[in-house]
């Protein structure tokens, strides 16, 4: 809130702290609450709004957590558009943790349209007629184009030469659901047999694709997280593997226990498990849930293979 360069430095203060919390993929609640302690630090003049919002292809849902942020639009395919029911905190620095998140279903190849009040509130302009009018434009206006959408949308709500008091920013985003057929996944029991299982899983499912190239590797991936989960966590297990732009290995179990690469000495029998997964996917990570977590590995895949593969389409505007 405000203006200057001690408020420019603060947001950019806080939007390096934003891609390193996602990074860790901690829920958005969580992440808030990291956020809210980070601009606590800076000072009790420092305050900021923010919402945050986290869409899963594979089932189309969103979760959004909002700290003083208006609510998100939605333009479903059919060209209906409304604004979702969030539940908002206070801004950043002023908010009591936890913050409270908002889950709801997101119809695929829908606009997820995020916006500041400053583009649709102004001393002549209550928030509420501003929304109405947003609504209005999005449900007339074409949305073939995201990038013609979204300078019609800002130079109709600030036309030139209207003077303005607040900074505006518009965010646009067309979600697609992972089809069905993109997706695998089965059930394994926590035992040492089980990699051997998830290795036949893979085996079958990669030769169904025709990505028979990455068999080996993803094998190997696949046996190194399951016989992690049934050495050092918990049942239930289960393996998946998603094709999308890259093809993506999944493990998940049901604890909370973080997985840790260490250095193992040449006498050890074991240890060495993360390193390989390291070693051969292009990146890994966890991602934790309320009930366990999940433990993805990604590996690229030949431009023919990805050729047919969903994209988003994503556009912002931030006129100031």
């Amino acid at each position: 809130m405000g203006h200057g360069l001690s408020e420019a430095a603060t947001m950019g203060r806080l939007r390096t702290a934003v891609r390193t919390l996602a990074d860790l993929e901690l829920p958005p609640d969580e992440i808030m609450s990291h956020l809210n302690d980070t601009i606590g630090e800076l000072g009790e003049d420092s305050y900021a709004t923010c919402l945050y919002a986290l869409y899963d292809s594979t089932d189309g849902r969103c979760s959004i957590v909002s700290a003083g942020h208006p609510p998100p639009a939605v333009v479903r395919p059919d060209g209906s558009v409304h604004f979702l029911d969030t539940v908002s905190d206070p801004p950043l620095g002023t908010a009591d943790p936890p913050f409270r998140t908002t889950e709801l279903t997101i119809p695929e190849e829908s606009l997820l349209v995020f916006y500041t009040d400053g583009l649709v509130e102004s001393s002549v302009r209550p928030i509420d007629q501003g929304q109405a009018e947003l609504a209005r434009l999005l449900s007339t206006t074409s949305k073939k184009d995201l990038a013609w959408l979204s300078d019609q949308l800002v130079a109709t709500l600030l036309p030139s030469g209207q003077p303005t008091a607040d900074d505006s920013a518009l965010l646009i985003a067309q979600v697609h659901a992972l089809p069905a057929d993109r997706i695998a996944s089965w059930s394994l029991p926590n035992e040492p047999q089980a990699a051997g299982q998830a290795r036949g899983y893979v085996r079958s499912q990669l030769a169904d694709w025709g990505l028979e190239e990455l068999t080996m590797t993803t094998e190997l991936l696949a046996s190194e997280l399951v016989g992690n989960v049934v050495r050092y966590a918990k049942g239930p297990m289960r393996l998946r593997l998603l094709r999308g732009k890259e093809l993506i290995c999944e493990v998940s179990d049901g604890s909370l226990t973080m997985p840790r690469i260490r250095h193992a000495s040449e006498t050890d029998e074991g240890g060495r498990g993360l390193q390989l997964v390291a070693a051969l996917s292009q990146r890994w990570g966890t991602r934790y849930t309320v009930t366990g977590k999940w433990i993805w590995t990604v590996q690229p895949l030949a431009k023919s293979a990805a050729s047919d593969t969903i994209e988003f389409d994503l556009d912002s505007v931030a006129p100031l």
